[in-house]
């Protein structure tokens, strides 16, 4: 037979379907295997991650999403007068807070949506009328995205219990101390301020605000991602720890009587400002610092910045005749004159091509160097400082105290401005000696005339007595060193001279007397910078400084007032005003008078007219009387003439 042959069709066995059923099987099952095994692997592996690669991150989330840790300010220390009356103190207010979470939908670590606790408008419209703020702005700070928003800072700790009895959601109150000052405006420019956070930001609150504002607590809470606070979670407080007290020199009835008339005189002489300060001789420490106008730290406005300086130690001004005490006193310790010694004195002195004159002319006449001051000589005082020569004159300043800070250690304190020799003009030593080219504090004068009341010795003015403990014990600030700037027998006498110069016949400064006191003491009046076109404005700054009892002195009082309208003069104008708190100091210091004569009261009625005309002694009155030498600062060089390079002048300073 021809034709294809055909392949006889597959037979199906129970064996090979079997076998192939096993291995169909045995393949799923090690994909399966396979499949599981990568994802354990990915489990692991992820696990691996967060367990040990990224567990502190996701352990720190945790904690933000549930924890809150906020810091409890210090109570900062106290600020008191010598005293213990307290200039400066904390007290508990309230501080509303609010977390923002509380008025929006939120999730669980597991997933569950949480409904906000409350309506932001809501709670907004409950707490606008009491804490005097609009709905809007309350409503927008409650919706911030946030955990965390301040509503209202250091209020009054009865309004923030009102507040919580509202039972508001998501409104907590924090316990906060408020910066408070008890006396008001008294010694407000010494004291100072601190922000709302507790940072000291003016005077002494700042100068010492690590010693004042202690050490922050913290309180850590747990609360759920609604804002509400977990009972059973953890809550941990750590106390702060209060701030140290500090304890200031000032006496708070002698600030007060020096506050009064620093505003008084500014008042009645219609001046731009004033500034007084009172030393205590021998310990340099100050017992009031006035300036006018001042300010209240309690309700201080923007706008009032310029009333918060201390005048005192940050306002330099040229010192005038006062200056004169201070060259005299250098020209004797030196040797050049005699204490009693006598000069004939002209009425004018031609020095680095520029004459100076005397207020009022006259004959050359023969003066005792305490007529030279006491007359308030020109003439008389520029002759010696001409002996003493530049170098012996600016050393004796320094030593004073010029050109160098005081020490208290008060913000913005001023050194004053003193040219080295070598760049002084021409003119510099005949005016730097009667008071103008040099600019000098308040408390540069004080601390000047303190050398003198303290019998040559310098001791560095200060500010603070101490501090006070956690057990309220009193630990002393460390007292300055005192250093010798003129031997006794210079400062005694010159002293005399001061004396003379208060109530001598040609005294200028008849009306600083005070009744049973005798006091030594100079005026000064001389004409400001003028900061825009240069040289010396027409306004002037008078002043006095003087200490009391002259035969044993316990207090220095120096009084500056700037730009007085009615008058120029410092025997007019600051006077008077160093004759009142001198007076109220010594009786509030209990200091015994002297043994005056009766007939003082009378002198000193007689001496209200002389004054008058005596006090035009003191300064330059006509503009022919101007200061030759440009305010200090100035470079030399304007007429090409250098102190050194007069012939004059180089003669006078050979030994």
């Amino acid at each position: 037979m021809t034709g294809r042959l055909r392949r006889p069709p597959a037979v199906s066995t129970p064996r090979v379907e079997r076998d192939l059923a096993q291995t169909l099987g045995t393949r799923r099952i090690r994909i399966a295997l396979v499949i599981y095994g990568l994802a354990l692997a990915l489990v692991v592996g992820q696990l691996a991650v967060i367990q040990l690669v990224q567990g502190e991150s996701y352990a720190d989330r945790g904690v933000r999403q549930r924890a809150r840790t906020l810091e409890l300010p210090a109570t900062r220390g106290r600020i008191y007068d010598r005293d213990g009356q307290v200039l400066a103190t904390s007290v508990p207010s309230a501080t509303l807070f609010a977390d923002p979470r509380a008025y929006r939908p939120g999730t669980t670590p597991d997933g569950r949506s949480v409904p906000p606790a409350g309506e932001a408008g809501e709670v907004a419209a409950a707490l606008a009328p009491l804490l005097e703020r609009d709905v809007t702005e309350l409503t927008a700070l409650l919706e911030r995205d946030a955990h965390f928003v301040y509503l209202a800072r250091q209020i009054d700790w009865e309004l923030g219990e009102q507040v919580l009895e509202l039972g508001l959601p998501g409104i907590q109150r924090l316990d906060e101390p408020r910066r408070v000052y008890p006396a008001g405006g008294l010694a407000g420019q010494v004291v100072g301020f601190t922000g709302i956070d507790g940072d000291g930001l003016q005077g002494l609150e700042s100068r010492y605000d690590e010693v004042l504002r202690g050490q922050p607590g913290t309180l850590a809470v747990e609360r759920t991602p609604g804002g509400l606070e977990i009972a059973s979670g953890v809550r941990e407080l750590e106390p702060p720890v209060v701030g140290t007290d500090l304890v200031l020199t000032l006496d708070r009835e002698i600030q007060h009587l020096a506050e009064r008339a620093a505003q008084e005189a500014v008042d009645t002489y219609e001046a731009a400002g004033a500034g007084i300060v009172v030393l205590e001789v021998g310990t340099g420490e100050v017992l009031a610092m006035a300036s006018a106008p001042g300010f209240d730290p309690n309700h201080r406005r923007s706008g009032d910045e310029a009333r918060w300086r201390n005048r005192v130690v940050t306002d330099v001004f040229e010192p005038g005749s006062t200056q004169k005490a201070l060259t005299v006193a250098a020209a004797i310790d030196a040797g050049v004159v005699g204490a009693d010694a006598v000069r004939s004195v002209s009425d004018r002195v031609t020095v680095g091509g520029h004459t100076f004159t005397d207020a009022h002319p006259r004959p050359t006449m023969d003066l005792s160097v305490s007529q030279i001051m006491e007359r308030s000589s020109n003439v008389g005082t520029i002759e010696l400082a001409r002996e003493l020569g530049p170098d012996r004159l600016d050393a004796a300043l320094r030593d004073f105290g010029y050109g160098s800070l005081p020490g208290t250690g008060f913000p913005g304190e001023s050194a004053g401005l003193l040219m080295p020799p070598e760049q002084w003009w021409g003119t510099s030593l005949p005016t730097i000696a009667i008071g103008q080219g040099v600019a000098v504090t308040l408390l540069h004068l004080a601390q000047g005339y303190g050398v003198l009341a303290n019998d040559g010795v310098a001791v560095a003015p200060r500010l603070i007595r101490g501090t006070v403990d956690e057990d309220g014990r009193l630990t002393p600030a460390e007292p300055a060193r005192p250093r010798r700037v003129v031997s006794a027998d210079t400062a005694q006498a010159v002293s005399g001279m001061l004396v003379a110069a208060v109530s001598g016949e040609h005294a200028t400064g008849t009306r600083a007397a005070v009744p049973g006191y005798q006091v030594a003491g100079k005026t000064g009046t001389a004409r400001k910078p003028d900061p825009v076109n240069g040289g010396y404005s027409d306004q002037y700054v008078a002043a006095f400084v003087g200490y009391a009892p002259a035969h044993d002195p316990q207090l220095v009082v120096a009084v500056m007032v700037d730009e007085p309208g009615t008058s120029i003069f410092g025997g007019v104008v600051a006077a008077p005003v160093f004759r009142t708190v001198m007076e109220a100091a010594l009786v509030a210091r209990r200091v015994p008078p002297d043994e005056i004569p009766d007939t003082l009261d009378d002198a000193l009625r007689d001496a209200e007219q002389a004054v008058l005309d005596a006090a035009a002694l003191e300064a330059p009155g006509t503009d022919a009387d101007d200061p030759p030498s440009p305010p200090v600062g100035s470079p030399a060089g304007g007429d090409g003439t250098s102190v050194a390079a007069d012939e004059g002048a180089a003669e006078a300073a050979e030994p």
